[in-house]
């Protein structure tokens, strides 16, 4: 279970970094960033985890315990996104990055240390710690995890009733059977990422 200890032995304003959506075939990529102003309580904490372990109704109740924090001004946090557009002109690596920013940019204040989940460190404005696995290693990681798939699913959930019969509530923009067939069937929509081979090879 993720814990408070890197946070606590970097000092200062710490924020943790995380993205959800760069494997889709469509939508945006999605970024959170969350300061915690002190260690979280443990009813909060016990809420947190990779949001890839959480069930969708615990992450739902997770994200309003974190959305409620932040009101009672115990967190800070910021999301940003990058769109299936921007994907296709920077690549996902590019876009993941500049959806990190852009949360960061959301913050009230900049953090004096990213802790970003994975191995590549991003040209983020803050100096920059990578930890893998951090989204079960760090409360803030897991928090970013958190807040961005939650965000990231119900973007999609919207694209699907703008988008319907190509299950995007369903798989999210994966490239599940489901979502395969719909692409052969239909073709792709706008919010289908240009780049990525499954997109590429069926009609506009």
């Amino acid at each position: 279970m993720p814990d408070y200890a890197l946070e606590q032995a970097a000092g200062g304003r710490v924020a943790g970094v995380d993205e959800a959506g760069r494997g889709p075939l469509a939508g945006p990529v999605v970024a959170a960033a969350v300061m915690f102003r002190e260690a979280p309580p443990e009813g909060l904490a016990a809420l947190l985890d990779d949001s890839k372990r959480l069930s969708a109704a615990r992450r739902d109740l997770a994200f309003a315990a974190l959305a409620a924090a932040r009101g009672a001004g115990a967190l800070e946090y910021g999301i940003g996104a990058a769109s299936a557009a921007e994907i296709g002109a920077l690549n996902i690596l590019r876009a993941t990055w500049l959806a990190m920013a852009r949360a960061l940019a959301r913050l009230p204040a900049p953090p004096d240390l990213a802790l970003v989940d994975g191995k590549t460190a991003p040209p983020l404005p803050c100096p920059v710690r990578m930890v893998i696995g951090g989204d079960g290693r760090s409360l803030s990681i897991a928090a970013a995890s958190i807040l961005a798939k939650v965000t990231r699913d119900r973007a999609m959930a919207r694209l699907d009733r703008r988008w319907p019969g190509y299950g995007f509530a369903a798989h999210q923009g994966y490239p599940t059977a489901l979502h395969r067939a719909a692409l052969a069937r239909l073709g792709a929509c706008p919010h289908h990422r240009r780049g990525f081979g499954p997109v590429d090879r069926v009609r506009v």
